[in-house]
């Protein structure tokens, strides 16, 4: 069975109004990344308290934290991103999810990926090893910008650690952003890898982000692999639609992007819950 979930501060600002959202499309679950007007790292013991208990109220769920950890420059220093890291595993363990997403460090852009090759995989490596001693897995995000934007170099992350509680949190649309195609080229280099879905279809020419299907995502072919293997996981939306409809509210762009994965699951005649 899929598990739907979703970036919900993209509906809005206000948890409540999150929440209703999600529950009328039938989502369990969140990626818990912004609250109260914060980031999930910045919210007070009371704060995680307050929004567990109204969590509980609604019947939802966390599937990850949605940290900004390795989102930042790689010559930032290393010291704090281990003091957020032992931050966002007390947050996952106190609302109840095994999942942390993670990036792989922002390069500089007039520099070649490759001089900092050894100080990402050190990071990455020592990352993976707090989280293992605690029982949490580390979702890599294939984001634009950092290290690990390709297929290739994901790869080389993955298998440098080597770990169990590092894997891979697929995200479509960031792959065709960065001149990949999804299944051609980064699903058979990464699918023994694949533990979580980021939910973001793109157009190639416009650059922009699409709801699922309408991009160059190829996720036709990808939600029939999904199928194929039998994938039980998390599939996280993550609509970033505001600049191909710049017209509709937060909540409906979330809508759009919610029920255009759900027609493609249909076709597929796959049951989420």
């Amino acid at each position: 069975m899929l598990v739907l979930t979703g970036f919900a501060d993209e509906i809005s600002g206000q948890l409540e109004e999150q929440l209703d959202v999600l529950a009328a499309e039938g989502i369990s679950h969140l990626e818990l990344r912004g609250v109260y007007g914060k980031n999930v790292m910045d919210l007070t013991e009371d704060e995680l308290t307050q929004l567990k208990a109204s969590l509980d109220e609604k019947g939802i769920g966390v599937s990850s934290i949605g940290s900004p950890i390795g989102k930042y420059p790689i010559q930032d220093p290393f010291d704090k991103e281990l003091e957020k890291m032992q931050r966002a595993l007390a947050i996952a363990k106190k609302l109840g999810t095994c999942y942390i997403r993670v990036f792989s460090y922002f390069i500089p852009s007039n520099e070649a990926h490759e001089n900092y090759r050894d100080e990402v995989l050190a990071r990455m490596k020592q990352l993976a090893e707090r989280a293992e001693q605690e029982g949490i897995t580390l979702l890599l995000e294939n984001e634009s910008g950092v290290y690990g934007n390709t297929d290739e170099r994901c790869l080389e992350i993955l298998q440098h650690c080597g770990s169990s509680s590092l894997r891979l949190a697929f995200d479509p649309g960031n792959f065709v952003m960065n001149e990949i195609m999804p299944m051609l080229e980064a699903y058979p280099l990464l699918s023994s890898y694949l533990e979580y879905v980021h939910i973001k279809d793109a157009d190639r020419q416009a650059r922009i982000f699409v709801p699922a299907g309408d991009g160059d995502g190829e996720f036709p072919l990808f939600v029939k692999a999904l199928k194929e293997r039998e994938f039980s996981g998390f599939l996280s939306i993550e609509p970033h639609l505001h600049k191909a409809f710049p017209e509709h509210s937060g909540p409906e762009r979330f809508k759009i992007a919610a029920q255009a994965l759900k027609k493609l699951l249909q076709k597929e005649g796959l049951a989420w819950s």
